[in-house]
């Protein structure tokens, strides 16, 4: 047993000894202080022990604990975090190490790159002139920094896991090791929490992501995906997944209908899929969609599945009238933005008016990614945000040329439809990239993953780079 794991995961005997004495010495020292957050430190710590020897383990950690570690730590502010949150800086650190030990410092080549730096640093610089321009009548709460740096730290950590995986994974076995992870743990939770009976044991075992719209969107592309693209799964795998996209279909448009972005998300996924995969019924599909939206019935169907004017009412005007009042206060600075996660202190100044309704202190959020990101790190960051998503875009169109068959085409045209469809659902609230205030590090667990898949697409461009070479 233990010679298969030296020679599957290049795990060193005596490190492995090391880690089970720790566990114990641990054990005794913080038993009679025992407390989750210490557990999970404990845990993390003696985690990247093994994954500094082979990172990439820590990638399959990261779909388990986005999954199924449920569990929330205060902060002392109004942003909590979970192990997920935590796991993915402890990752960074890993695989800074492991480069550092290698003695190869570099980050892999790709045109991703660039843009998803500059945001980063785009919303730093936004920080930064927010804070020397804050205006003195705003009031400005003592523990801002903290969420501000909180809300950067979302930034970050989903480009660091984009990275992460487009640095780790340098073996299509490792990304289909990931994949198969995903579909299995995923496509489980998924079918089981629509089964009449289980959904209540599965919501005591899995984490928020289970109740977040990116979950599903990605649940399907990636099963969509190596469903119609990979004619190499095995009949018991085709049999599972199709369950799998099932599951998430009831779910988005019967269960959970009332929430858009989980029909909108996963319809989205399902047209890309169809769109890459039916070439030749595009035209056709094309004609009907006009046809149907000249006579005013494409529209009215989907008004009517939506819920209609009472839906609107409840939600949708209101949804204008909080995003009108976002982008109001992010007029005071449109090219650099208000800085990370300091609109709702501006948007809270004045009382908020929607119908019969008065808000004197309204907690304003924008339920829309866009609108969010206008007013975090204005045009700018907004406008390199669209150039990362663009080069996203021509990588995965690239890849297709390259990758026609079996599991890596799968991947290439499922990344594809979750990179729009996560694309669709930033219209809709802030799924990819979460504002602290509102769905924040709960809703991470769920964003994270599409990040960590969608940097497979640069572990594609490498081999398929290194192909061509040989």
């Amino acid at each position: 047993m233990m010679n298969r794991l030296e020679q599957r995961f290049g795990i060193n005997r005596l490190r492995l000894w090391i880690a089970v004495v720790a566990v114990l010495g641990a054990a005794a020292l913080f038993g009679a202080h025992a407390s989750l957050l210490w557990l999970t430190l404990i845990l993390l710590g003696l985690g990247a022990v093994v994954v500094v020897q082979r990172p990439v383990l820590g990638l399959l950690a990261l779909v388990l604990v986005a999954l199924v570690a449920r569990a929330e730590f205060g902060t002392g502010t109004a942003v909590a975090v979970n192990p997920a949150t935590l796991l993915v800086p402890t990752l960074l650190v890993v695989w800074v190490l492991y480069m550092v030990l290698r003695k190869d410092i570099r980050v892999v080549p790709s045109r991703t790159n660039a843009p998803l730096g500059l945001f980063l640093l785009s919303a730093i610089l936004s920080l930064l002139l927010g804070t020397a321009l804050w205006d003195p009548s705003v009031p400005r709460s003592g523990n801002l920094i903290v969420v501000q740096l909180a809300q950067w730290a979302i930034f970050a950590f989903s480009a660091g896991v984009f990275w992460l995986t487009g640095n780790l994974i340098r073996d299509e076995i490792w990304l289909q090791h990931l994949t198969f992870v995903l579909l299995a743990l995923a496509g489980t939770l998924a079918i089981l929490y629509v089964i009449p009976g289980t959904d209540a044991l599965v919501g005591r075992v899995a984490t928020f992501a289970l109740n977040r719209a990116p979950f599903w969107m990605l649940l399907t592309a990636v099963a969509g995906g190596q469903l119609l693209f990979n004619h190499k799964l095995a009949p018991a795998w085709r049999l599972f997944l199709l369950a799998s996209v099932g599951a998430a279909m009831l779910y988005a448009f019967r269960l959970e209908r009332a929430t858009a972005s989980n029909w909108v998300g996963v319809g989205a996924v399902v047209g890309v899929l169809a769109w890459l995969r039916f070439p030749r019924l595009r035209w056709l599909v094309l004609v009907l969609m006009v046809v149907l939206t000249a006579a005013g019935l494409l529209q009215s169907s989907i008004y009517s599945f939506a819920g209609g004017g009472a839906e609107w009412n409840e939600s949708g005007g209101s949804r204008l009238v909080l995003i009108g009042r976002v982008v109001e206060v992010a007029m005071r600075n449109p090219i650099t933005g208000l800085g990370p996660a300091a609109y709702r202190s501006y948007a809270r100044v004045e009382p908020l008016i929607y119908g019969g309704a008065f808000w004197v202190d309204p907690q304003v959020n924008s339920h829309n990614n866009y609108v969010d990101l206008f007013a975090h790190v204005g045009l700018l960051g907004l406008g390199i945000f669209a150039w990362f998503s663009v080069e996203v875009i021509r990588l995965g169109f690239r890849l297709r040329t390259h990758f026609s068959r079996g599991f890596s085409a799968g991947y290439v045209n499922s990344m594809l439809a979750a990179w729009i469809g996560a694309l669709t659902l930033m219209l809709f609230a802030d799924w990819i990239l979460p504002h602290v205030y509102n769905i924040g590090f709960p809703g991470f667990q769920a964003s994270v993953l599409v990040w960590l898949f969608l940097g497979g697409l640069v572990s594609l461009e490498q081999i398929a780079a290194h192909e061509v070479v040989e």
